[in-house]
């Protein structure tokens, strides 16, 4: 058995051995076959004959993407776990996830950079950042805790297989740059693909979708250098998206109208923290700021979420009345003002009411109704409106994957995660060995990356201290004939994305452990403090 490291020499892992594979972060069309040095993966030959089968990588912990989540996870692995190997399988040509896919006009965060960043890195951007600040922090994440020797880009996992004889995932991996099949084995598997698919957006299937004459595009792949001059351009949709969407375009072409089935909450404001501006004044260092600023954003939120739910009427007049600022009272009556519960869907934060803005100087308008077909000019709604447009973009939101839409299997069995039960939204009953990250709705993603990065490193240690091998969770013999409910809640949260695909989803119990509740504020109370030893986690 041959171990291939880099850096410092940890004892009982062997010599360096070096072997070529994609690292760093290269982008695509970059020589990124070099021979170089890879920390701690064991390669192991495959058959019976020398070169006849493909050598088989291991490591302690195989990361599933290199986007916010994976790469928090590989930071928190090297700080909390750092006797174990580990490397990053990402797809993409690059870092940054959801910040590298999505190239449309004006793309940003709809949270704050101080809770959407990391909790050990300070952010001291605006709080609303654009995709490439954001993807600036992660490339200092990255370079400054030397990650970038862990992360395998193009590679897209075909298939997971858990081997119970050998207490490991066998990985099926393709070279998307190259073509070359690749296989990885590891002790632990920890998805942070996010939960959707890349490679293409949610589009509804209208009637007379072909008639139209012009240009269809979803932002999820936008044609890179797209020029809009000139044109009438329609935004099917009324999330971050669309919001973000419009005010970068108007005034770069002709007209932009945003056509929405329903309205949308908005909060708009100012695209600074004056907490944050006034610290600085002071020199506080960086890192006082960051957690400060923090917990003041956090503590605001918790309190506006908890008045959605005690005085919901209240919040909604809140919410409307930001929109007022900008609008008249008919405009934001017809066309902002939501038929559902604030909170329900995701709030959208319009940074210096810029979308309101493009309306009334009249480079943008809206529209509100049901479209009945697409025509050769356009849209036509079902109260006979034709909106006329030479292209139209669907921001209709994702089309929602499972586990990356890898083939899992256990012991020869394949894994349908529908039949599962979600530990705490993080495992899965049957599924050992294996950790998903899947953040807030309410907060920011990274919140519960952050939290679950120490979950599970906390959980290693515990299999570490135990002696076992495996982990994994299991309805107790009182809760096998739980009651089984939706991964979310629909009168919790129902966005249209969840909703239409949450028959693929795991399903959650009607107790502890196995409830997803989304709610931050009570997570991060309970996750530090999880009772590893309540018999729901089966250990071998």
């Amino acid at each position: 058995m041959l171990e291939a490291r880099c850096g410092r020499s940890t004892p009982g892992f062997g010599t360096f051995v070096p072997f070529p594979i994609p690292f760093g972060t290269a982008k695509l069309g970059e020589d990124v076959l070099g021979e170089v040095l890879v920390m701690s993966v064991t390669q192991e030959r495959l058959g019976t004959e020398a070169g006849s089968a493909p050598v088989v990588r291991h490591v302690d912990v195989l990361i599933v993407g290199a986007g916010i989540s994976g790469v928090g996870g590989a930071y928190h692995l090297t700080q909390q776990c750092p006797d174990k190997t580990f490397v990053v399988l990402e797809s993409l040509e690059s870092f940054g996830g959801t910040w590298l896919t999505h190239k449309y006009p004006g793309i940003r965060s709809d949270s704050d950079l101080y809770t959407f960043g990391y909790r050990f890195k300070p952010w001291t951007g605006h709080p609303i950042a654009t995709a490439e600040a954001i993807l600036d922090y992660m490339g200092e994440v990255i370079d400054e805790n030397d990650l970038a020797r862990h992360i395998h880009y193009h590679h897209k996992i075909v298939a997971a297989a858990w081997s119970s004889d050998d207490a490991r995932w066998t990985l099926d991996v393709e070279n998307t740059a190259t073509g070359e099949r690749l296989r990885y084995s590891t002790n632990f598997l920890w998805m942070c693909q996010g939960y959707y698919r890349h490679a293409v957006g949610y589009t509804p299937e209208w009637p007379g979708f072909a008639d139209f004459r012009g240009e269809v595009i979803h932002p999820q792949t936008w044609p890179e250098g797209k020029d809009l001059t000139g044109k009438r351009v329609l935004v099917i949709g009324s999330g971050a998206t669309a919001a973000t969407l419009v005010p970068a375009i108007a005034g770069k072409c002709a007209h932009v109208q945003m056509l929405q089935r329903s309205p949308t909450y908005f909060v708009p404001g100012r695209n600074v923290n004056d907490l944050a501006d006034q610290l600085r004044e002071l020199e506080v260092p960086e890192e006082w700021i960051h957690e400060i600023v923090r917990r003041r954003y956090l503590a605001d939120s918790e309190a506006f979420t908890r008045r959605c739910w005690e005085e919901p009427e209240a919040a909604r007049e809140e919410l409307l009345a930001g929109v007022k600022m900008f609008l008249p009272d008919d405009v934001v009556a017809e066309h902002f003002t939501p038929k559902y519960l604030p909170w329900r869907q995701r709030i959208a934060f319009v940074p210096d009411g810029d979308l309101f803005k493009a309306v009334v100087n009249g480079d943008a308008s809206v529209a509100t109704g049901e479209i009945e077909r697409f025509v050769p000019e356009g849209v036509r709604l079902t109260n006979g409106t034709v909106l006329e447009a030479d292209i139209v973009v669907t921001a209709t939101g994702f089309d929602l994957a499972v586990m990356g839409d890898i083939a899992f299997s256990v012991d020869g069995t394949p894994v349908d995660f529908s039949q599962t039960v979600g530990w705490r939204g993080t495992m899965f009953t049957g599924v050992p060995n294996m950790a998903w990250v899947f953040g807030y709705f309410r907060a920011a993603w990274t919140l519960r990356a952050d939290m679950i990065a120490d979950f599970v490193c906390r959980l290693l240690q515990h299999l570490d201290e135990r002696g076992a091998k495996s982990v994994t969770p299991q309805l107790r013999d009182w809760e096998q004939d739980m009651p089984r409910q939706p991964w979310v809640d629909p009168e919790n949260f129902n966005p249209g994305y969840l909703q239409r695909s949450m028959h693929i989803m795991p399903k959650q119990g009607d107790h502890k452990p196995w409830g997803h509740t989304q709610d931050y504020w009570s997570e991060r109370k309970e996750y530090p403090v999880i009772d590893l030893e309540d018999g729901s986690l089966v250990y071998g």
